[in-house]
Parts: C-alpha cells; structure tokens; sequence
C-alpha cells in the first residue's frame, strides 16, 4: 500500500447522510471505501477485510464504537480513527485506552479527516516497508538490559517475551529509547509521530505512554521506566530494565 488509490478504508458510521457524504469525499480522492452502519457488523468485516485503516463513530447501534475498538485491536494492527459525537476528553481518552490510533470530532472538517488519515497511512507504509527488509544493523536494534527493541523487525522483547505493541505504541517507545536518558516534550513527541505542533491539548500522546507503561510492566502511579518529568515531557530511564 504506496498509494492513495490503493487504500481501503472501512467506515463505520450510523448516521447515513454523513456516511455518505464521507464516502463520496474519501471516494473521489482515490480511496476504496467500505461503508457499514452497525458496531457488530464492524467487527467481522475488519476481520474479513482487514482494511488498511478504520473510521470508527463513537456511538454505534449493535456494538457501540469503543467496544468495537477493544474487541478488535488485539489482532487487528492497522490504525483506527474514532470519531467522537462531543469535543469532550472522556470520549477520546477513552477511545485511546481502547487502543484508537487517533480521533476527531463532529461536526468533521473534511480536511483535517483526509490530513489525519493521509498521516497514519503514510506511518503504516513506512512500518510496513521497514519490516520486509530482511538485513538488521546494529543501528536499528538497542538493548537495555532486559529489553530489546528492534526497529526493522519493530519486535520488542522483555526479559524474554515479546511484547505485542500498536505501531503507534512502537514509534512512541523508539523515539524516546534513542533518546535514553533525554527529557523528551510533549511538543516533540507530537511534531515527530503526527506532523504538527503540540496545541496543549492533545492527549493522544499520554495514553500511547500510559499503554505502554502497561505493557512493559512500568509503576502506573510511580512510574520509573518512563518517567513523567512534570511540565517538560517524558524521560526513557536507561538502567531500570
């Protein structure tokens, strides 16, 4: 998947007129668009199609959209989009901890919709391309202590287990591993994974860092693998592994 037209994008949208009013903006651009309107019907076809990326409504009938999130991520690695019905921070921080790759909200501005999924598509060819290289370089694999995080097979291992991580999970935890022992800002962390500026609100960023804290068995409340450096950023710990 290298181009546009190439793209399959599964949307998952009750409300008819704005499903298709998004289908027929995403179709002229050169997407193939598979449209549904039901949580449960959601999630078998991103089984059946496993689409290269999914626009996922909040509030669905059948299955309602965060559900469909957490029923489907554990298999499923390609980026999900949840579109929240209220600019409130419950719904998209709770559509991040369901392991949503991003989010927006209604009413949707049809430029930033094709902005946000031209930039998770653009990531996910890249991870795509770095794991078909078969050759791995000293460069692209650190090592502390019991972990080990490998960029071009994007593996990351502790203490001898493979820990299973999104690829917006992966990116987070090797941008900050390069910068072992650096406070990272939040500012930074944003610019480099979603291509524009930290606004202040953007909570995306904390709940990638507070999955992986999870994942790789870091203190929730004192945490001390990666540390939350209070009004400066994040700091990967080196000798804690």
């Amino acid at each position: 998947m290298t181009a546009a037209i190439e793209a399959h994008i599964l949307l998952v949208e009750d409300d008819i007129a704005l499903a298709q009013w998004i289908e027929d903006y995403l179709l002229a651009r050169g997407f193939k668009v598979t449209t549904c309107h039901r949580g449960d019907e959601a999630v078998e076809l991103i089984k059946q199609l496993n689409p290269d990326i999914v626009l996922l409504d909040g509030m669905l009938p059948g299955l309602d959209g965060l559900d469909v999130c957490k029923t489907v991520r554990p298999n499923f690695v390609n980026p999900i989009i949840m579109i929240t019905a209220r600019d409130e921070e419950i719904d998209e921080v709770l559509g991040l901890e369901m392991g949503a790759d991003d989010y927006i909200t209604k009413p949707v501005r049809a430029r930033v919709l094709l902005a946000r999924i031209r930039g998770l598509l653009r990531r996910q060819d890249t991870a795509n391309q770095q794991v078909d290289v078969p050759v791995v370089s000293q460069s692209s694999q650190l090592q502390f202590s019991g972990l080990i995080i490998n960029e071009q097979a994007r593996i990351v291992s502790l203490d001898g287990t493979e820990i299973q991580l999104s690829s917006n999970e992966f990116d987070v935890l090797w941008f900050l591993a390069k910068k072992a022992g650096q406070v990272v800002s939040r500012d930074e962390l944003v610019s480099h994974l979603r291509g524009f500026d930290y606004d202040g609100f953007d909570r995306s960023i904390d709940l990638r860092i507070s999955r992986l804290r999870k994942k790789l068995q870091d203190s929730s409340s004192e945490p001390f693998r990666i540390k939350t450096i209070w009004g400066k950023g994040y700091l990967f710990a080196k000798d804690v592994w």
